[in-house]
């Protein structure tokens, strides 16, 4: 800490973008599943313009969902373009931009609809601004198509907006399911990258024989599927087409996920829960399929992608890579283990929900508790992480490239490099 001071660096907490994102979305998803649950039970009114579950939706999307984003784009950047990371001034003003958004939105029926929209779609636009200046800056062109992922995002966003308000019919949840789509793209390609590269990595240290397929035609054919399955879901909403080529977006998946020697690492919950993530992609696509078709419930499949891939997924990327920044040893604790548990928890006891209507209310007890506490356990546990310096932490120049303890370096270096 004094040498960091010496420097005149910025403070732990605002030298990476991972630290303020990761611990401030993960206490955001845990109060708007609580606060959601009260709602129900009847206990809170919530003083927004938006109907509650319209908000429940929204900032679980646009508020937890986006800051986890915004954590993952910010630390990845510099290692894609080699510039120095956004820090200080700038990132603390992109935190309050976030959470004025936050409260602006929740607090619309006093302070008036406009502003939270303004101040909502404002975000996610500016960070596809910060993203795109650094990319250009670094002449990292084929990183480049990641702004327009955000800039959809600020879409989807605008559109949730104006589906509260009235001006487009809130029925067809256009804002949301651009979302959903959004990011249910990025985990297929992302988490795609990550687990099988984390797992080579970790069977190698072993000396196995056996490693995961490495990236081939059969993985091209699989994303393209995907991000034709999710445009036509998008387009036609229901009907053959869309069902059928989300059931073979899903086979396509699922015959990846099987090449990357998932059994092989039960025994690791770090890397592990990577793999539910991604098996929980496979099958949300696969029941959004059959919703299409008519055979289940279409709030059965986004609660499968949302709780269950999002929220499996987003974890084990925030625990892992904050580990790996803050200088710490890759292994899951008891603490990490029952976060991974309490969010495979929550998201499959709401999908029970449906299948079990007599039990329909405790079920989406246990599973907002379940889930939501999986949230505030990461909070409660990394938050010291992502507040203190790195127990490794060294002088280094302020607003360098890498500025932070080596674990920070190395971890970016490993996840991040390659194009998003």
């Amino acid at each position: 800490m004094r040498q960091a001071k010496a420097a005149g660096g910025p403070p732990p907490f605002l030298r990476h973008g991972f630290r303020p994102f990761f611990l401030l979305g993960a206490l955001w998803a845990a109060f708007a599943l609580f606060a959601w649950l009260a709602v129900l039970a009847g206990g809170l009114a919530l003083p927004t313009t938006m109907e509650p579950l319209a908000w429940h939706r929204h900032e679980l999307l646009f508020g937890y969902l986006a800051a986890v984003i915004a954590a993952f784009l910010l630390t990845a950047t510099p290692n894609w373009t080699g510039g120095k990371p956004t820090q200080g001034g700038p990132l603390l003003a992109l935190v309050l931009l976030w959470l004025l958004a936050r409260l602006a939105v929740l607090l619309s029926g006093w302070t008036g609809a406009g502003l939270a929209l303004a101040l909502d779609t404002a975000f996610p636009l500016v960070l596809a601004g910060v993203i795109a200046r650094e990319i250009v800056a670094g002449r990292n062109w084929r990183n480049l198509p990641v702004t327009v992922l955000v800039g959809l995002l600020a879409l989807a966003d605008l559109l949730s907006h104006l589906e509260s308000l009235g001006v487009l019919p809130s029925e067809l949840l256009l804002g949301d399911r651009l979302a959903i789509a959004v990011v249910a793209a990025l985990v297929a390609l992302i988490g795609g990258r990550v687990t099988p590269s984390f797992t080579t990595n970790w069977l190698k240290t072993r000396g196995a024989a056996r490693l995961p397929a490495s990236f081939d035609r059969l993985d091209r054919a699989a994303l393209a599927l995907t991000g034709l399955a999710l445009v036509n879901w998008l387009v036609l909403g229901e009907g053959a087409v869309p069902g059928l080529l989300l059931l073979a977006a899903a086979v396509g998946l699922a015959v990846r996920l099987a090449r990357w020697r998932g059994r092989a690492v039960v025994g690791e919950p770090l890397l592990l829960v990577l793999h539910l993530g991604y098996a929980w992609l496979t099958l949300g696509l696969a029941l959004l399929g059959l919703a299409a078709l008519g055979v289940v419930p279409r709030a059965a499949a986004l609660h499968a992608l949302t709780a269950g891939a999002f929220g499996t997924m987003t974890l084990a990327v925030m625990t892992r890579a904050t580990l790996g920044h803050t200088g710490r040893a890759l292994t899951a604790d008891g603490w990490t283990s029952a976060i991974f548990a309490l969010v495979n928890l929550g998201a499959l006891a709401r999908l029970a929900a449906f299948g079990a209507p007599a039990a329909y209310l405790p079920m989406l007890q246990l599973a907002g508790l379940s889930w939501g506490g999986a949230f505030l356990l990461y909070a409660l546990r990394y938050g010291p992480f992502l507040l203190r310096p790195s127990p490794t932490a060294v002088a280094a120049t302020p607003g360098a490239p890498g500025t932070g303890a080596p674990g920070d370096r190395a971890a970016a270096a490993a996840s991040s490099r390659r194009p998003a």
